[in-house]
């Protein structure tokens, strides 16, 4: 099932996607929701980012060949960083250079996961019972303010818009073998699977229930594969009129422009 967020003519609503057609719920996403007879064409709404979290948590350094190529040592527990709730956008939407930090942002294609009910202490047994599905998520870094001004990455991943998310939830997802990529103007800089991380999507639920209560709408990052413009020679990162796109195998494409 994919769920969507979506405006039409001013309102904003979650709905069912299913051929091409909205399908409005009603109801709490994350309890008893009920499907209603009203619907659009998707060509008639816009799609928003498919949630607004509760709080973005993000894992660093979770794919093998990505840690390899920063030159950082294979970490032996999840790397746990926030993201401000303040960056978020959704598809189609621009990505904003700072002002004053714009010249070394760069991308990273992460498959996301929408914690559906109240999580805490879980095994990691239990933890894919809490998730209400998963979604395409570009976690936008200020590679300058991450790595040479700043003592921790808070600032350099919360700038406003560097959070794009979507383009839907998708409810039904093996989140262990999936094609993950990102293309830049059409080209692509990132190809992998998420067999290639470190920690597994119920692993990482598991660690972060231990360190904190996971709200339902709590969306965690599960990191980024080898291929971010930071480690390339030269470096490419994110310029004026550049269209970024996300895709991860079974979710769909998260695409978004870049302005000044």
């Amino acid at each position: 099932m994919r769920i969507v967020r979506v405006e039409h003519q001013g309102e904003i609503f979650h709905g069912i996607l299913e051929d091409q057609r909205v399908t409005r719920i009603t109801g709490n996403l994350f309890s008893d929701f009920q499907v209603i007879d009203q619907s659009y064409q998707l060509k008639e709404v816009k799609l928003l980012a498919p949630l607004v979290p509760v709080n973005i948590i993000a894992i660093g350094l979770n794919y093998r060949k990505h840690a390899i190529e920063t030159g950082k040592p294979i970490p032996t527990k999840p790397v746990i960083f926030l993201k401000a709730t303040s960056s978020l956008i959704g598809p189609e939407e621009p990505i904003r250079l700072p002002k004053q930090h714009a010249d070394e942002v760069d991308f990273e294609a992460e498959l996301a996961i929408v914690i559906g009910k109240i999580a805490k202490d879980l095994s990691p047994e239990e933890a894919l019972d809490y998730v209400l599905g998963y979604t395409c998520a570009n976690d936008v870094s200020a590679r300058d303010c991450q790595h040479r001004l700043d003592v921790q990455w808070a600032r350099g991943k919360s700038f406003d818009t560097f959070c794009p998310l979507g383009p839907w939830i998708e409810t039904e997802l093996d989140p262990n073998n999936q094609g993950i990529r990102t293309r830049i103007n059409g080209i692509t800089m990132q190809d992998s699977n998420t067999q290639d991380m470190i920690f597994s999507v119920k692993e990482i639920i598991s660690y972060c229930s231990q360190n904190m209560t996971l709200l339902p709408g709590t969306v965690i990052l599960t990191g980024t594969p080898e291929g971010v413009g930071t480690a390339r020679k030269p470096p490419v990162y994110l310029k004026d009129g550049d269209i970024v796109e996300v895709e991860i195998e079974g979710i769909g494409v998260l695409r978004n422009s870049v302005i000044k």
